[in-house]
């Protein structure tokens, strides 16, 4: 099956701009990024772009946020997130594999974030569904901004193991919900699905947190199915 190939949009560009100095050892772990305004006018862009390219290097553990906007570079890799990724790379897994593990953790992940959780976190996890909103149009500012709302959830634990699953999954995760993505109808449901999410979380209520997320993770994972059957394709990402 063919698919129409997306054009980089200018914060993806953004992103690979300051990856690319990252990578370069222009700027070290620990070094701070210039402001939003200032990165905005070295590249010649808007500064919703560079807000969008920031959120996307936090997302992927090459930046880290430090309050009010302002992100400093991350520790270079995480031996438990590479080898991690690594393994995923070589070993041949299906999707009932990732998302039965998804089932096991992410659940409990968002039980703990309703019992850990900062006024920050919710901040940003509204952040991420507005941003899945405004992304409905674009595969990749979607699926970016999905991947960043569970990444928060996470974060919302306390808990560096967490979030570091979360991190080495990531690769796979955004190849699954591609495939579900141009399925009428289910972006939006997993909007509404997510904001559920959220009020358990903010309500203090990990049972309801707990219910919601598996509520979502099995819906997510029926569509997967549904498109790789009609595709007559297995299950693997």
């Amino acid at each position: 099956m063919y698919e129409p190939v997306e054009r980089p949009k200018v914060y993806q560009l953004v992103a690979q701009r300051l990856l690319h100095q990252i990578q370069q050892r222009r700027l070290s772990p620990g070094d701070s990024l210039p402001p939003e305004h200032e990165l905005a006018r070295r590249y010649g862009v808007g500064r919703s772009s560079v807000r969008e390219a920031l959120r996307l290097l936090e997302s992927r553990g090459v930046i880290r946020g430090t309050g009010h906007g302002s992100f400093v570079v991350a520790e270079y890799g995480n031996p438990l997130v590479d080898s991690f990724r690594f393994l995923l790379t070589l070993e041949a897994f299906d999707l009932e594999e990732l998302y039965e593990i998804r089932r096991v953790v992410e659940t409990e992940f968002a039980a703990m974030a309703a019992a850990r959780r900062q006024e920050e976190h919710l901040v940003r996890m509204e952040e991420a569904i507005q941003e899945m909103e405004a992304g409905l149009e674009s595969q990749s500012r979607y699926i970016d901004a999905d991947l960043r709302f569970h990444l928060t959830v996470a974060e919302a634990t306390s808990n560096r193991v967490a979030v570091y699953v979360m991190r080495a999954i990531r690769d796979p995760l955004h190849r699954a919900l591609a495939s579900v993505y141009h399925i009428p109808g289910s972006p939006q449901k997993s909007i509404l699905q997510h904001r559920a999410i959220v009020e358990a979380v903010r309500a203090g209520d990990p049972e309801g947190a707990r219910a919601r997320m598996a509520e979502h993770l099995g819906r997510v994972y029926e569509d997967i199915r549904r498109v790789l059957r009609s595709d007559g394709r297995q299950t693997s990402p």
